[in-house]
């Protein structure tokens, strides 16, 4: 017995020998990561969710793993020949396991490598999967216009009249709808966008008929009343020139549109700003009263595709009720989602409570390592209520943000061009819903590549966008009607950053095509 434990004791000095360089650059970088981690991490837990914290942590394990098999090995070697001399040999045999256990996962450990900013790897440049959707299929317009967003900070509100320019906005919605149509007016193009959805979405040649109704969902998730808050919601703005254009041009009467956050509230900047020209528009809200009207739900109305834990099932009786929907999402960042566009954006329609404490985000994040799962972003995006009825698809991106909650901030203004150190003051739209919501992404990306949790973030369009037969093999099916969903629309990434080309901007017929239309 001696003699094996002398001689395995020798190997391992040997191992360490030959393998003392590797072993030295792993020690101090298991060191420094191990002391990364736990200064940025202990003041503040939710970092561990960060990108740059998930790159440290397999380093930082395997660096504990590694000490502690090394001195539980060695100490229970000691502890082993103490008991053998002692002719206690129940207890020697039981120290020398254990101490050729600690010696074998010393021996096999090795660092993990893994990518801070890591890329839906199935998902690369210029390789678009999926099918596009729209008059021009694929298309996204994106509208830049730094007038729109000129807030200094010295005002209390971003979105005051000072500060964010109603003209600009106006004009900005005017553009989008034009090139997303090809048309030369906006009467023309909403006429346009109505009979394309109607002949894709229901068979039929026909335009707006009177009496149908228009539920738009805006994102006011940094609210808690009514009374205005400095938080990044929807831009007042934006919506009231989405009213003006579709009284004004497509000739919707103001009793027929709904401006809703079922889970939220409308605050009095976009309340009071609207209802005061447009008194026929119904703005409806979690709490009801002070002009709006309180949310009511369908219950059973989403049952998703699988059994998906605590989320709420019921959708609000506006979004069920009408007969088209605008989805008006932000361009944010977060945390667990990565990032939140237009998919997440119709969370905000079902039967949950106003505090999130309270509310189940089941099957939002995708999985860390980036393997396929059933996706709750997916079934929203093919619900016949949701996804299935909306004709625009927009991301206001007036004042980005890079996390959820609070306002926007004046160190975050948009560094690549042609922002340079500007504001967003952005526009995006398009029919097609995964299409937009890739577009968001690359460009959040781009800005900020150490979002926390953007590794994978585009899992849900993947699913969406091989809903008929997605990695995961789920069967999307949100309404459990037996009719499986097909194709919800075109994915894919830019080239890069600097040219932001996509595929059919490249000369091919297929994939996404990014129309932009700069302030000129």
């Amino acid at each position: 017995m001696k003699a094996r434990i002398s001689l395995f004791f020798l190997k391992m000095k040997s191992y360490l020998a030959k393998s003392a360089l590797p072993k030295l650059i792993f020690i101090a970088l298991g060191i420094s990561s191990t002391i990364w981690f736990l200064i940025r991490v202990i003041p503040k837990p939710q970092r561990a969710t960060y990108p740059c914290m998930r790159a440290a942590a397999p380093v930082m394990s395997g660096f504990i793993i590694y000490l502690i098999s090394l001195s539980g090995s060695v100490l229970a070697f000691r502890k082993a020949k103490d008991h053998f001399r002692k002719a206690r040999f129940i207890y020697a045999v039981s120290f020398f396991c254990i101490a050729i256990l600690c010696a074998f996962l010393f021996l096999t450990n090795k660092p993990q490598t893994v990518s801070a900013n890591s890329v839906d790897v199935s998902i690369t440049s210029n390789a678009p999967i999926g099918t596009g959707h729209g008059i021009f299929p694929g298309r996204v317009v994106w509208v830049f216009d730094p007038k729109v967003a000129t807030w200094n900070g010295t005002n209390k509100y971003w979105w005051d009249e000072m500060s964010t320019s109603q003209t600009e906005a106006n004009i900005m919605l005017g553009n989008v709808l034009k090139s997303l149509s090809g048309k030369n007016s906006e009467a023309k193009s909403w006429d346009a966008l109505f009979k394309n959805f109607n002949e894709e979405k229901k068979n039929i040649k026909a335009g707006y008929i009177a009496n149908q109704k228009i539920a738009v969902k805006i994102n006011q998730n940094n609210t808690k009343r009514h009374a205005d808050t400095t938080g990044l919601n929807a831009s007042p703005q934006l919506v009231y020139a989405l009213i003006l254009s579709l009284t004004k041009e497509a000739g919707v009467p103001q009793k027929d549109i709904t401006i809703f956050d079922a889970s939220r509230f409308i605050c009095d900047n976009i309340f009071n700003k609207c209802h005061k020209d447009f008194p026929e528009v119904n703005f409806v809200d979690n709490e009801g009263g002070e002009g709006r009207i309180k949310s009511t739900y369908v219950a059973n109305a989403i049952p998703y595709s699988v059994d998906n834990g605590k989320l709420a099932t019921g959708l609000a009786s506006c979004v069920v009720e009408a007969d088209y929907v605008i989805d008006m999402a932000l361009l944010k960042g977060h945390i667990g989602q990565g990032v939140t566009l237009c998919a997440k954006n119709f969370y905000g329609a079902t039967s949950i409570d106003r505090s999130w404490r309270k509310n189940a985000h089941d099957n939002f994040n995708q999985d860390p390592q980036g393997k396929d799962k059933y996706m709750t972003f997916t079934d929203f995006l093919g619900h016949k209520d949701l996804g299935g009825k909306t004709l625009l698809f927009m991301i206001d991106g007036f004042y980005a943000a890079r996390s959820q909650d609070g306002p926007p901030l004046i160190k975050d203004k948009w560094r690549m061009e042609p922002f340079n150190n500007r504001w967003c003051s952005s526009l995006f739209a398009s029919q097609d819903g995964v299409a937009v919501d890739a577009v968001g992404i690359d460009f959040l990306r781009a800005e900020w590549p150490d979002l926390a949790d953007i590794a994978y973030t585009e899992k849900y369009l993947v699913e969406a966008a091989l809903a008929n037969n997605p990695p995961s093999k789920t069967v999307y099916d949100p309404e459990r009607d037996g009719t499986r969903l097909k194709s919800l629309g075109i994915l894919e990434h830019w080239n890069n950053a600097t040219d932001k080309k996509y595929s059919r901007n490249l000369g091919k017929n297929y994939g996404i095509e990014l129309v932009y239309v700069p302030v000129n």
